[in-house]
């Protein structure tokens, strides 16, 4: 399996903002996950699928003015601040 950073940004200035993050939050947890505590949306998932397919996925709770993010994140290839058991869990699986 390959892990996955993705990071989004909801509209909040549409009226259903609070159920529209929670509906796209349900859809995410269907992935094995890890989320920092520091970054409030953006987590890192683990999946065989490729990040076409996620974000097509992802795309279903997502309105045109959204933004998302998904990236492959490779061995070796990352760096950051982020808190123990979130490296802990990247780098159990990368």
């Amino acid at each position: 399996m390959t892990v996955y950073v993705v990071t989004w940004d909801l509209n909040k200035e549409k009226s259903n903002y609070s159920a529209a993050r929670t509906a796209f939050i349900s859809h995410l947890e269907k992935y094995p996950h890890c989320k920092d505590g520091g970054l409030d949306s953006v987590w890192f998932i683990q999946t065989t699928q490729d990040a076409n397919t996620i974000t097509d996925y992802l795309k279903q709770k997502l309105d045109n003015n959204d933004r998302l993010f998904v990236s492959r994140i490779n061995s070796g290839q990352y760096q950051g601040w982020l808190a123990k058991p979130t490296w802990e869990w990247i780098e159990a699986r990368t």
